[in-house]
């Protein structure tokens, strides 16, 4: 037979001659959208291919991972019940991977002697004991032997060989590389080891990929070579007795899929899709059906009925697994679980966990077997008792110290629910090692812990442990949203630190439970709608901004519900039909094969917050692969290989470490009041009642504050005038889509202006404080109970259903309501009332738990702006440091609020934005480029020993020269660091007669000075009065320019702080303008702009690049920056020949242009075409005729006129100004014309007069045109 074989693979005979019935066969090589960009292979869509073509089984085997095993567990799952209400046979799923086995081993690496590879080898699970090994290998190879790819090694494939089938894999195998490279003894020596090790279950590989069709463009190298290696694989499998299979290494669905994989190659290598030399794939790894595989294997029969055989050996099993808990350790001093075993019998231990809280009896004996059976048995149940009764002692003593000593009947019994069910529902330890990682956090770690947030905050037990800082029996927040027994999964406690806090409180949770026993959550990214259509359109070179537009074109979302996907999208997208149908194959390629390529796996990340806590080694129970935390830079962590939606069915327990930028801002304020004020905040004491901040709120003063910062907002709380906190929660909670439309009532009914009503007047208790207006889901589960007597459960089922809209469930509810009412004596009518406002309404209605923790984050920021502005305003923009918008956003709002932002200074400042005794922020040192850390820290901490620095000399004397070195010296000189010192920034750039610049000779004599003055300290004699060394002399030098002076600034501090170079052109930029700088460039939507006749905006040159094509062209790139950001400009041809000349570095250019079609048979291109560039000076000087001030008689008081007159001396040019003052008292206004002053209409005087205005305390007392 195996001589009939190789007679086959030598001959060009059809396939189908050589066989007469057709083998059964399954898939064992199939690699899903998960092996990253490389398989396309949608899992469920495989898997249907699979169920469709009459296959039993198949097998997913990812390139060195785990990702896809969950999904195909849980979708082959769904497949099964569907097949057995059919009375079909299940289709069994093979969990496996195709790993990569070291060259050598695999701690070893070396990228010479080939390390960096690994041999391929297919790996598949035969039973749950095969997947735990199937686990341990493929998450050592990325703990351990991670080395540009995961790796395996002999040692850990012999270690963890038990219940595991090995395939030979692709040519990339080990022994059929061996094949090829001519090392037939290496072959034999590798099938040898893998026999001895896997016995019957290591088996052979072949696979046929040829490449029939002349024009396809694809890969014929790999089928020569795959024919060479398949006649040795033969003969060595009948000479060693291994068994033979046939796969199809399949990486897409269908063979139409072929070039939308080919695209995806292009993507994973940056390839164009036209090189010529990138690389391809033979477009034959389509999911085959099994006739295919026969036709192609016809002569190898026993190849495909071997996969059965493999299948065969398979068994069903679950992956899943109930809650596993990790342990907690409880201090030996409150006693060990083996008391707890003496003390309680099983019997009372069965009826503890299946009774009330109060004893009673709730479930039948059957129920309650389940119960305990869920929770792990009679003996898992010791330690849930052991940790509930710790957890119950902590509680405790935690509520007599928040609420006093006796508890009142209300807290004593709410606090004993809460620890019941905790107990029964076995959560008792996660609680413990909650409240353990925040309140070492707190106390320990120095980070700042945010007040909860989600549903946990309606918990009084996490009240007094410390993990929440909201009372919730004050707010009427709902344990029962949180957790109640008849929840599904367990809740997952979401914690807020601050940003750089986050990742101490991760390493500490790592050094105390284990580094292998805590992992983050992976996160798979996906090709998004928008996405897909860049991605293809790259490869495609489409050109960006059509590209752009298509994308553009997209809603972000669909109409009438339909989900958001490509084909959806071309349904209601015109543009997208256009593009589908156009006879340009750019564009109709683009969308043909982004809807193929459209949720294809691109990359994976981290879970932002969420991490996996394990009783065992994370690795004994799902797949781990390593990932760097972004939030703290070079600490490597685990993460599970499978994502958050499905990790917690495999009984690992997750929680939520967040990091919140608002606590970071709060942190860096208050120590900037300990700074400048000597004084510690206790934000969680302050008064909830403050005057000042809700003044800040009623005036709608919130930019930097947490929640309420938007324009939108801002008018809202002018109009509602807030007096009480629940005022703030009902805001947080309505300022929402959907609610928003009750928030003009709302405020109504708060002024007074419209009737507070309620149904039923009992409704007042829970609606009192939102004005008789529906708000919080909570207030649905709490009325529902006052009514109609619903338990705690069905309220919160109730809130449930309608939150999600499940009709049938509210409908199924509703009769419950309307007779529990009318049992309480109310009428029928009127509960058909509020159960239809409810309907309407509780879709929308919002967590109170958490609206009322984040409206007191909020709280606490608006009193911290209230009471010290200038440290809040440094807070704000030193977290947001990188931000040039956000600084210049809030910059802004420090000028509204007068507080000056100032320099660098080595004498004030600190590493970061801070603020001085006089109120005023200051720039920090660490955020100068090019200053380094190390020598902020080493000023600081000078300054701080020895007191201010008295001139640049002293400075040279006392710092650190080798962390203060001549980078660090030259950036603080440029960017004003050293101005307090008196001396100009070009003088420390002036030279000597030797050429030595100033800061050169400065540093040297420093070296020199502390030399001496160790030497003194060091000799027998001590200190004789000091060191004595001759200052150097100031250089003179020709002064910069303001302009000069200004961008060296810049370039070291990010923006513009002494002024701004556009000061000047002002009113020209603000309002001759229709378009920002930040608008024009790549991204800009020019066929929309092309709507505009004429467009014009203008700005300083920052950069220019002139290069040229590879024609030779000439063309060049702009970029223009404004007050607002920079745009970047491409002008090629004669256009850049044209305006070359005016677009120079540091140029004040006004620019008008339109956008206009390219060429007249394609509706899609458009070039933005510059039409007129002029000076900004010019433009300023000729737009002006005149400029008028208006201004109230009241306002003539001596010291006002006089400031005002000193300004517009100041401020001389050329514009005529002239005078409207209004006489109030006879209401008659007179214009006068200033025969001696004409001013140049700048930012200095515009702001001077919007002070003026704003001082007077009359709206409009001063202001001013210009025409």
């Amino acid at each position: 037979m195996y001589f009939n074989n190789f007679l086959y693979l030598c001959s060009s005979k059809p396939k189908n001659q050589f066989f007469a019935s057709m083998e059964d066969f399954i898939h064992l090589h199939v690699h899903t959208y998960y092996s990253i960009l490389d398989g396309q292979s949608p899992v469920q869509k495989i898997v249907d291919k699979a169920v469709a073509n009459g296959m039993k089984g198949m097998a997913i085997t990812d390139h060195g991972n785990m990702f896809g095993v969950k999904e195909l567990y849980n979708y082959c799952n769904k497949i099964n019940g569907k097949l057995k209400a059919e009375g079909k046979e299940p289709f069994k799923p093979i969990f496996g991977c195709e790993m990569y086995v070291a060259h050598r081993r695999k701690c070893d690496r070396v990228k010479e002697k080939g390390d960096m590879g690994g041999y391929h080898l297919i790996v598949l699970a035969k039973n749950y004991n095969g997947y735990k090994n199937l686990i341990k290998l493929v998450s050592r190879a990325w703990v351990d032997g991670y080395y540009m790819r995961p790796r395996t090694d002999r040692e850990d494939l012999e270690k963890y060989h038990e219940d595991l089938i090995v395939c030979s894999a692709c040519i990339a195998g080990e022994v059929p590389a061996k094949i090829l490279k001519g090392n037939i003894e290496g072959a034999r020596e590798a099938l040898e080891w893998y026999k001895r090790v896997f016995g019957d279950d290591y088996y052979l590989e072949l696979q046929r990929h040829e490449v029939k069709d002349p024009r396809q463009r694809a890969n014929r190298e790999t089928f020569p070579l795959q024919q060479r290696a398949n006649k040795e694989l033969i003969k060595l499998a009948k000479e060693y007795g291994v068994k033979l299979v046939c796969t199809n290494d399949c990486h897409f669905v269908d063979q139409d899929n072929a070039e939308a994989h080919d695209h995806l190659l292009c993507l994973a290598t940056g390839k164009d899709l036209d090189d010529p030399n990138r690389m391809l794939y033979s477009k034959q790894e389509w999911f085959k059906t099994r006739e295919e595989m026969n036709d192609i294997f016809s002569d190898v029969p026993e190849a495909l009925s071997n996969t059965l055989e493999i299948l065969n050996k398979v068994e069903f099993y679950s992956i899943d697994h109930s809650p596993i808990m990790p342990f907690f350790p409880i201090p030996a001093e409150f006693g060990t679980e083996e008391d707890t075993r003496k003390r309680i019998s099983p019997e009372e231990l069965f009826r503890e966990f299946t009774t009330d809280e109060n004893g009673n009896e709730i479930m039948s004996h059957e129920e309650a077997e389940n119960k305990i059976k869920k929770l792990g048995g009679i003996d898992k149940l010791y330690r849930i008792k052991f940790e509930a009764d710790y957890l119950a002692k902590l509680a405790y003593d935690g509520a007599k110290e928040l609420y006093g000593d006796p508890l009142s009947e209300e807290v004593h019994e709410r606090v004993k629910f809460e620890l019941h069910i905790m107990k029964t529902m076995g959560f008792p330890g996660y609680f413990l090692i909650v409240q353990d990682f925040i309140n070492s956090a707190r106390k320990e770690l120095g980070v700042m812990v945010g007040p909860g947030r989600g549903s946990a905050a309606g918990s009084v037990v996490a009240y007094c442990l410390g993990i929440t800082k909201i009372d919730p029996i004050k707010y009427d927040l709902l344990f029962e949203r949180f957790l109640n027994p008849d929840r599904i999964s367990l809740p997952d406690i979401d914690t807020d630190f601050d940003d750089d806090g986050r990742g101490k409180v991760l390493e500490w949770v790592e050094d105390k439970y284990g580094h292998d026993k805590v992992a983050h959550i992976i996160t798979y990214g996906t090709m998004a709608t928008k996405n897909s259509i860049k991605d293809v359109a790259r490869v495609e070179k489409l050109p960006l901004d059509v590209s752009n537009r298509l994308c553009k074109a997209i809603p972000d979302k669909l109409p009438d519900g339909l989900k958001m996907n490509l084909p959806n999208a071309i349904k209601c997208v015109p543009e997208l039909r256009d593009a589908e149908a156009s006879a340009n194959p750019l564009l109709a390629n683009t969308i043909k094969y982004a809807k193929m390529l459209e949720g294809t796996v691109r990359g994976t990340g981290i879970h932002a917050c969420g991490t996996i806590i394990c009783r065992d080694a994370i690795s004994d129970w799902v797949p781990v692969s390593t990932a760097e935390d972004k939030s703290d830079p070079g600490h490597k962590l685990l993460a599970t290989q499978y994502d958050g939606h499905v990790i917690e069915e495999t009984g690992l327990i997750k929680m939520d470490f967040l990091g919140l930028s608002t606590l970071s801002i709060m942190k860096e304020t208050v120590e900037n009041i300990r700074l400048t004020k000597g004084i510690i905040i206790n934000l969680d004491t302050i008064p909830i009642d403050d005057e000042l901040t809700y003044k800040l709120y009623q005036e709608g003063r919130t930019i930097g504050t947490f929640q309420f910062e938007s324009a939108g907002m801002q008018k809202y709380l002018r109009e509602l005038r807030p007096t009480v906190f629940e005022d703030l929660i009902a805001m947080n909670a309505l300022y929402r889509p959907g609610p928003m439309d009750y928030i003009p009532s709302f405020i109504a009914r708060k002024n007074g202006k419209e009737e507070i009503k309620y149904d039923i007047p009992c409704m007042e208790k829970y609606l009192k404080d939102t004005y008789g207006i529906t708000v919080y889901q909570e207030q649905v589960m709490l009325l529902s109970r006052q009514l109609a007597n619903f338990t705690r459960g069905e309220s919160d089922a109730l809130r449930k259903a309608m939150g999600k809209k499940k009709k049938a469930i509210v409908d199924a509810m509703k009769p419950k309501f309307i007779e529990g009412g009318k049992k309480n004596g109310h009428d029928p009518k009127v509960l058909e009332k509020i159960w239809a406002d409810w309907e309407k309404f509780a879709s929308y209605a919002f967590n109170k738990s958490h609206a009322t923790c984040y409206s007191w984050v909020a709280y606490q920021t608006a009193y911290l702006k209230a009471h010290y502005p200038a440290e809040f305003m440094a807070g704000n923009m030193s977290r947001c440091i990188n931000d040039i918008g956000k600084i210049t956003k809030l910059m802004s709002e420090c000028q509204n609020m007068g507080i000056p932002c100032l320099g660098p200074d080595v004498n004030e400042s600190q590493r970061k934005f801070s603020a001085n005794k006089k109120g005023e922020v200051r720039f920090g040192l660490s955020a100068i480029k090019g200053m380094g850390d190390a020598a902020a820290i080493n000023i600081i901490a000078e300054r701080e020993k020895n007191g201010p620095y008295k001139d640049i000399f002293d400075f040279v004397q006392r710092v650190n020269l080798s962390a203060v070195n001549r980078k660090a010296f030259e950036s603080l000189a440029l960017s004003g660091g050293l101005d307090s010192f008196g001396i100009k920034r070009e003088c420390y750039f002036g030279t000597n007669a030797k050429g030595d610049t100033f800061i050169e000779t400065l540093l040297r004599y420093g070296q020199v000075y502390q030399t001496e003055q160790s030497s003194m300290q060091n000799s027998l004699f001590g200190d004789m009065g000091g060191v004595e060394i001759t200052t150097p002399p100031v250089p003179e030098t020709e002064p910069w320019s303001t302009m000069e002076l200004l961008k060296k600034e810049r370039d070291l501090v990010g923006i513009y702080l002494s002024a701004h170079p556009l000061d000047d052109y002002a009113v020209v930029l603000n309002h001759m303008c229709n378009l920002k700088c930040s608008q024009v460039g790549r991204e800009m939507d020019k066929k929309e702009l092309a709507k505009f006749e004429e467009l014009s905006f203008g700005g300083i040159v920052t950069a220019v690049s002139a290069r040229f094509t590879k024609t030779n062209k000439p063309f060049g790139i702009v970029t223009i920056e404004d007050f607002d950001g920079s745009g970047e400009l491409a002008l090629f041809g004669e256009e850049w020949t044209k305006w070359q000349s005016m677009l120079q570095e540091e140029y004040p250019v006004y620019i008008t242009a339109r956008c206009q079609q390219r060429f007249r048979n394609n509706p899609d291109a458009y070039d933005l075409v510059i039409k007129k560039i002029e000076f900004l000076t010019d433009v300023k000087d000729k737009s002006i005729d005149k400029f008028t001030i208006y201004i109230d008689s009241t306002m003539f008081k001596e010291a006002a006129m006089t400031d005002l007159e000193t300004m517009l001396r100041s401020c001389q040019g050329h514009v005529p100004l002239y005078f409207n003052i209004h006489d109030t008292e006879h209401n008659t206004n007179i214009e006068m014309f200033s025969r001696n002053v004409t001013v140049d209409v700048n930012k200095k005087l515009l702001s001077f007069l919007d002070e003026m205005n704003a001082m007077a305390g009359e709206e409009n007392s001063v202001r001013y045109a210009i025409n």
